[in-house]
Formats: structure tokens, sequence, C-alpha cells
């Protein structure tokens, strides 16, 4: 009996993992055509004046160093911003051609455009 149960294990788990194995080779030719043009980071930020630089220039730090290739540009969208967040993201953008600041609907129609890609 501990035999016909064990042999139904393993047999289901074989078969588990056959159909695994289909749907990842149907899954890479069917998306292999995909291009990897490198990662958009959106960060959303609120009254956020004491921390953006710092955080703007850690992720630059740990992205931009070496790792260009891998980096497009990091999109900053405010969420209307009652200090002075914009003006400080704004003189990254003038310093770093990778940061770009936008408004909250623009970045949504972006992402939406992007995503029917």
């Amino acid at each position: 009996m501990f035999d016909f149960i064990f042999d139904a294990c393993v047999g289901t788990l074989a078969l588990y993992g056959l159909i695994e194995i289909i749907k990842t080779i149907y899954y890479i030719c069917t998306y292999e055509k995909i291009d990897n043009n490198g990662m958009t980071l959106v960060v959303a930020v609120k009254n956020q004046e004491n921390n953006i630089e710092g955080f703007c220039r850690s992720l630059l730090f740990r992205y931009l160093a070496g790792k260009k290739d891998y980096i497009n540009n990091i999109i900053v969208t405010d969420l209307n911003s009652s200090d002075n967040t914009k003006e400080i993201v704004r003189k990254l953008e003038e310093d770093y051609q990778c940061i770009e600041l936008e408004d909250w609907d623009k970045c949504k129609e972006e992402l939406d455009i992007i995503c029917r890609k």
C-alpha cells in the first residue's frame, strides 16, 4: 500500500514538472520578441523637500555609477506638494539628464502607453 501511494505521489510530481517545462518553453517562444530597453524608475512624492535630494542622489549613485545600461531614466512625479519639492527636483533635473519631473496625470498617461506596448 505504501509503495502505491509513493508511486502515485512521484508520478504526480513528475507530471507536474513536465507541465511546468512545457509552459516555460511556450512562454520563452511567445515572449522572446520583447525587447529590454532598460528600466524606468517612477518615484511619487508629496511634501518631501527634506528627503528628495538625498533620495535621488542615492538612486543616482547606486544605479547610474556603473550600470547605465539598465536605467533609462528616473521619473519623479509630484502629487501636488505644497513645499519646495518641485524646485529641488527641477534643480536635479538640470544637473542630470536621466531625472525628469512630471505631474501625476502626465505620468499616468505615459505609463498607460508603455503598458500597452
